[in-house]
């Protein structure tokens, strides 16, 4: 989704954001055989020159990873691989249960070797990143940062529950539902907050969820277990400066289980969790009309 306060602005923030998912979807997806990031993966355990799109995505990644101690750690790619998503989405989701799923722990953020001079990268034998947990993200902060920059319009950015902001929003901020599912319609039910700077971003484990042999997995790997992350929180919806700084807390808050409210609150981030149940913990600002409707 894409929106602007300036409709004469919002062709060009098109275009940009087209060309921006294309640049990403070519250097770092996982489901490309032509894209740098698999032939990245399959070279594992020697250096590789990348192109500077790849090389600040991994980085951006490592960054994270060492932000929230590990809890975010782009090597999990062989661990969702063999947890069943080795393929696009919807494929995973047509398979007929008979997947069998295993855990796999890496040997963690740590292990990548980055040298900016000659742009290469080096993660051990064996190792597969994965960028899902950040590149969408960034995608998000680069498009509306780009847009406002030459064009002073307000935008909004909204990839698959990662937004972004940047300009003057319109009046009251903007408003965002927030659900369990990315897809959801707006005419969907749940809470609408406001919106007017930096970014929001909902991670959870209620949509992106398969069937496997003896149970299900989804897509949210804990990288001290190697598997997928067992949680209370069905979806975690956190506020940052940017949309890759509330990503990487809402994953991380996924991931961490029962300790994610203290995590946030030490962090001054704003979240509202909700269990499997349906109840909803808050976390420092989060408007708390929601609680006292309930």
């Amino acid at each position: 989704m894409l929106c602007v306060t300036d409709p004469a602005a919002l062709s060009q923030a098109r275009r940009e954001l087209i060309r921006e998912l294309r640049e990403v979807d070519l250097a770092a997806s996982r489901f490309r055989e032509d894209s740098e990031l698999t032939a990245l993966n399959r070279r594992a355990g020697a250096p590789v020159h990348v192109s500077q799109r790849l090389f600040d995505a991994v980085a951006l990644a490592v960054d994270v990873a060492h932000r929230t101690g590990g809890l975010v750690d782009p090597t999990v790619g062989r661990a969702l691989r063999l947890a069943g998503y080795d393929r696009t989405f919807i494929a995973v989701r047509a398979r007929d249960g008979s997947f069998i799923a295993v855990s796999h722990r890496s040997p963690g953020w740590g292990s990548i070797q980055l040298d900016p001079e000659r742009l290469e990268i080096r993660a051990p034998s064996g190792v597969e990143l994965d960028l899902g947990a950040t590149a969408k993200a960034a995608v998000a902060d680069a498009v509306a940062e780009a847009v406002h920059r030459t064009t002073g319009s307000g935008v909004l950015v909204s990839l698959g529950g990662d937004v972004a902001v940047a300009g003057v929003p319109p009046a009251g901020g903007w408003p965002i539902r927030i659900a369990d599912h990315h897809d959801a319609p707006l005419s969907s039910t749940g809470p609408v907050v406001a919106v007017g700077g930096g970014g929001l971003a909902t991670s959870g484990v209620a949509a992106r969820r398969w069937q496997v042999r003896g149970g299900e997995r989804h897509h949210i790997i804990d990288p001290r277990t190697g598997g997928s992350a067992i949680t209370p929180w069905r979806t975690v919806t956190v506020t940052g400066a940017t949309c890759v700084d509330a990503n990487a807390a809402s994953t991380a808050a996924v991931v961490l289980g029962a300790d994610a409210p203290a995590w946030l609150g030490l962090r001054g981030l704003s979240a509202r969790l909700v269990r499997d149940d349906g109840s909803v913990v808050f976390v420092g600002e989060w408007p708390r009309a929601e609680a006292q409707a309930a």
